[in-house]
């Protein structure tokens, strides 16, 4: 398909649903470039191929419903995931997912631009690896690089997710979208069920292992969104930097950091960090109707380690968590072929992230040589058959498990 550069500008009023908004503005380019980004690593899905195969009709037909107003998101997939432990994910259909990108592209950097530099996740450049260490030089600071005591208050929301209220929400996005169709959107979106058109992937009986408490089919239409879009993280995002702007400049936090609903405050004094646990359950509950989990929050010295993102920062390193590590080892013994080759990439890629990782790397590796997999001579990477033809890497071979160059 070639791309085009069209721009329709349209009076809703024209249209019943948009009586009261201004034109919209919206560019063919744009939401192309939105297709291309959903479909990244997204390519081989069957609703993907079906959405490129005929995809000039999709896109034109996909961008006429969001111009005349008549867009409503589609279906969704539900499935249970059961490690580390189970919850629920939802996936919107592609072409939503489209319309999710859409609006991120659209909006996101009118609201990054105002988060503080601590806060993580579905932020260009603040992943996980950000989050670690950024948190290991705060530490440093606070320790003076570890040698006086110190101590971490570690909280977590309770059911985060599933209690968002969507009307705080529509709030707090109304104060930075000024243009109607693009709140129009947005509403679209936040407000949709995906409960009254799902799909159930898998066994239906996974989901009695879901706590009643923590599953979105038992939540009121005003509260909770789906895990596992791009526009629930993002929201997630907007709804918790209220937060992290209280803690930061109201209680004065100096040394915080957040990465989705996990929070670190580090200080000197175990009674400061314990009063400023309180006036965050305050704000929380009277602000944004969330409640801390009391069986997640930790009040620790810090010289102990601090657990985040998946790693224990220590003095002068950092280990992978030991339920990580278990959870990626049974994952690999349970895989094979393609799908183990990805999987071992992505925790290795994980693993790189930690100081102190070798012995996990070799383990993981020992697994996929096993399989009849190469590994390179670092355990960083598996190499399928056709990469290794070259003979440019150094690779663990896979029958003789000797190294050659």
């Amino acid at each position: 398909m070639a791309t085009r550069t069209t721009t329709i500008r349209t009076t809703i009023a024209e249209s019943g649903r948009f009586a009261d908004h201004a034109d919209v503005d919206i560019t063919v380019d744009e939401l192309l470039c939105a297709y291309y980004e959903c479909r990244k690593r997204k390519r081989n899905t069957i609703n993907a191929l079906k959405f490129e195969t005929n995809l000039e009709r999709n896109i034109m037909g996909l961008y006429r419903e969001l111009v005349d107003g008549s867009y409503l998101p589609g279906t969704s997939v539900c499935f249970v995931v059961t490690r580390p432990k189970p919850r629920e994910v939802w996936a919107a259909d592609f072409r939503d997912r489209i319309v999710h990108h859409l609006l991120y592209n659209r909006i996101s950097d009118r609201f990054h631009s105002s988060f503080i530099s601590d806060s993580c996740a579905c932020i260009p450049g603040r992943g996980t690896l950000y989050g670690a260490r950024r948190l290991e030089s705060k530490i440093r600071s606070i320790t003076q690089n570890w040698s006086q005591s110190a101590y971490y208050l570690k909280l977590d929301m309770a059911n985060f997710f599933v209690s968002i209220n969507k009307n705080i929400l529509r709030d707090l996005l109304f104060k930075k979208i000024s243009e109607p169709w693009v709140m129009w959107l947005a509403e679209t979106i936040l407000f949709h069920d995906p409960r009254t058109n799902v799909t159930i992937k898998g066994s239906s009986e996974l989901l009695k292992l879901i706590p009643p408490h923590k599953s979105l089919f038992n939540q009121p239409a005003h509260l909770g969104l789906p895990i596992g879009n791009l526009s629930s993280q993002f929201f997630a995002n907007v709804y918790l930097d209220s937060l992290d702007q209280y803690v930061k400049h109201q209680i004065g936090a100096r040394h915080y950091i957040r990465y989705v609903d996990d929070m670190i405050l580090l200080h000197e004094s175990p009674q400061w960090l314990n009063s400023a646990k309180e006036e965050i359950d305050t704000f929380s509950i009277k602000r944004l109707g969330l409640y801390l989990n009391p069986s997640k929050t930790i009040l620790q010295p810090i010289y102990r380690g601090v657990d985040f993102v998946g790693q224990i920062i220590k003095p002068w390193r950092s280990v992978l968590r030991k339920t990580t590590l278990n959870n990626a080892t049974s994952t690999l013994l349970a895989k094979s072929g393609e799908d183990l080759v990805q999987s071992a990439n992505s925790y290795f890629g994980l693993l790189r992230q930690s100081s102190s990782t070798y012995f996990a790397r070799a383990r993981l590796a020992r697994i996929a040589i096993g399989k009849g997999h190469c590994v390179d001579g670092k355990f960083r990477k598996i190499y399928r058959k056709k990469e290794i033809t070259d003979g440019r890497n150094s690779v663990v071979d896979r029958n003789s498990n000797t190294r050659r160059g």
